[in-house]
């Protein structure tokens, strides 16, 4: 059958690597020859892909609630405006937008992670709603309701490139980092062990594991995840406000890891495409109907592909096997079932073989 060979040719090492290598060429040749509108639309898609991996990270392997991500985002991005505004090396500023959300996130996780999900989900919940009229009141380091700028992603002169294909190589090669450490990780021991605790926290227990500090740690690490995104929003934009903060982008977020599919590295990719596009798409449609079109996709999605769209081609497989038997030809076991002499299919059939007994 040509479905399973198929499937097994892509499945063999030197035919994924050469596909890998394909897409790499194609990532690094595409800014230099597309329109600066489809750059600056695929640079976001990767900022909001990594937000949607630290999610993912925390929820989606970890199984635990986060309404609060889009708070280390925007931590990330007054971190990396502090940064840029006051000379600091850009290398200095990168880590320090990473380290600061991780800190607060671990914060954060030693705190609730031992009062079971709820607690966790209300303590997240709590970030972004505080995290807006703090940031109007420290205006000192925030710029307060007006916001903050700061350019430091305009290419540089030896270079030769423009603006936006700069800032497209730079989301680029940390986005690309940031998807192959958190695929080692949730690969590795470390994420064996968080699938255990995810599973069942009784078993994970008796098995030497503690539920407590995976939790923590997975916490902290989708919190630096939402760091780097921030980073990465700044690049992008080069501007942050106390809005970059509000709740509503934190459930944007979530529902775009839901429709890309929980539990899954393309899913991510595929939810940060959903988060530009969309809310684009709708407010084309009716902006006094965004919100109630996106409610109605995401419950579309979750009824036909609970696993997000990740799960379309399986979905489509699955479906193709079994409509497989009714349009099979003659020589299905099915029909040759049909046609034996014991089930007697056709009148002809007992004297046909009485024929050739006598033969």
């Amino acid at each position: 059958m040509p479905g399973p060979g198929a499937s097994g040719f892509l499945r063999r090492p030197w035919v994924r690597g050469a596909l890998i290598a394909l897409v790499i060429v194609l990532l690094i040749v595409a800014p230099l020859v597309l329109p600066q509108f489809a750059n600056q639309t695929l640079i976001r898609i990767g900022v909001y892909a990594v937000a949607v991996l630290g999610l993912n990270i925390v929820m989606g392997y970890g199984g635990q609630v986060n309404l609060g991500q889009i708070f280390f985002l925007g931590l990330g991005a007054y971190v990396t405006a502090y940064g840029v505004m006051n000379d600091w090396n850009i290398v200095l500023t990168f880590a320090a937008a990473c380290l600061i959300p991780a800190a607060v996130g671990l914060a954060v996780a030693l705190a609730a992670a031992r009062l079971g999900g709820l607690a966790i989900a209300m303590v997240t919940i709590a970030l972004p709603i505080v995290g807006v009229p703090l940031a109007k009141r420290l205006s000192d380091l925030t710029g307060g309701s007006q916001g903050v700028s700061a350019r430091f992603s305009d290419a540089p002169e030896w270079t030769g490139l423009y603006d936006d294909q700069w800032q497209f190589y730079i989301v680029l090669l940390i986005a690309g980092v940031s998807f192959l450490l958190a695929r080692n990780f949730v690969r590795g021991k470390f994420g064996r062990a968080l699938a255990i605790v995810k599973a069942n926290e009784s078993v994970a227990s008796s098995m030497g594991i503690s539920p407590y500090r995976y939790k923590v740690l997975t916490f902290t690490v989708a919190s630096l995840f939402g760091g780097v995104s921030g980073f990465l929003y700044m690049v992008a934009v080069q501007y942050t406000s106390p809005e970059t903060l509000s709740f509503g982008h934190s459930i944007s977020l979530l529902a775009a890891m839901v429709i890309g599919g929980a539990g899954s590295m393309i899913g991510s990719l595929i939810g940060g495409a959903y988060y530009v596009f969309v809310p684009q798409a709708t407010a084309a449609i009716d902006p006094n109907l965004t919100t109630i079109i996106q409610g109605v996709i995401l419950l579309v999605v979750l009824f036909v592909l609970p696993g997000g769209l990740v799960s379309l081609p399986r979905r489509i497989r699955s479906l193709a096997r079994r409509r497989g038997p009714r349009g099979a030809g003659p020589n299905t076991p099915q029909t040759a079932s049909e046609a034996s002499p014991g089930q007697g299919s056709t009148p002809e059939g007992p004297e046909h073989t009485e024929r050739q007994g006598q033969a």
